[in-house]
């Protein structure tokens, strides 16, 4: 890698963390406002909803990024996908968490990150309720605000919390069954309504694994980035056009990892 390259990555970097910073605080003035907020809900599924919020954060951090470099693509949740054969995709959730924002809760993030030649290269996850950044670039470490992040040394479920969950209809089926072997081998469940959060949260040691039976791209996208340099394992959620359909998904620290996808089963590779 040249070093012009590598000043790209690095501008892209900190762009990332300084966008998701604002954005985050963008969504805070927002949520503080959240009863004035027009909701409204995606097709059919009343747990799926979409704020003004989120389609003004997106149109935000779009447009800073479209300024900054025009040459990459983009896919975001509320504004769909452009220039996807680009080097260098941005894959942005304004507000992972919807659900939880609408009502209170504060358990929300904005996440934003990279795909380079095909593969995550960097993330930045803000949590502005708590005050975090989850952030970490390949081949530089993942970290929270300036602490370094590593997963979790447990060797069997039974000796932390994991995270599951089952949204969107493709995959329903395999939450119960999944539970039923989490509860039976000692495990407990987590589940706080943001997928970038608790991959987040398996990358700083917080949480074994999360499960969930169908995710999008942009719920976990950044969150790759930084489970694998904390360490961890992860399925391969980008077969069958996982980018723009969403696949089963798995992440977790290396000694509960097997385990985990060993209850979940051959849906895991669906």
């Amino acid at each position: 890698m040249t070093s012009q390259q590598l000043l790209d990555i690095n501008a892209r970097y900190a762009s990332a963390k300084a966008l998701a910073l604002e954005a985050a605080q963008l969504g805070m003035d927002f949520y503080r406002k959240r009863e004035a907020l027009t909701i409204e809900h995606k097709g059919d599924d009343l747990q799926d909803v979409v704020s003004i919020a989120d389609k003004q954060i997106e149109a935000f951090i779009r447009e800073r990024l479209t300024q900054l470099f025009p040459e990459d693509g983009f896919l975001g949740e509320e504004s769909g996908s452009a220039d996807l054969g680009a080097r260098c995709v941005w894959v942005i959730d304004p507000i992972d968490g919807t659900a939880c924002f609408v009502n209170g809760l504060h358990n929300w993030c904005v996440s934003i990150g990279l795909l380079i030649d095909g593969e995550p290269h960097l993330g930045a996850i803000a949590d502005p309720n708590h005050n975090e950044l989850f952030h970490g670039c390949l081949g530089k470490g993942a970290f929270v605000n300036d602490a370094p992040l590593k997963v979790s040394a447990a060797t069997h479920v039974g000796q932390g919390v994991t995270a599951t969950g089952t949204f969107h209809p493709r995959g329903k089926e395999h939450f119960i069954p999944f539970m039923e072997k989490l509860l039976a081998e000692g495990g407990m469940f987590f589940r706080n309504g943001s997928g970038a959060l608790m991959t987040a949260y398996v990358a700083a040691g917080r949480l074994l694994g999360y499960y969930e039976t169908e995710l999008k791209s942009w719920d976990c996208m950044a969150g790759l980035v930084l489970v694998k340099e904390a360490g961890g394992r992860v399925n391969d959620f980008f077969r069958n056009d996982g980018l723009l359909l969403g696949n089963p998904y798995l992440v977790a620290c290396p000694g509960v990892y097997s385990q985990l996808a060993e209850m979940i089963g051959p849906s895991l590779d669906d």
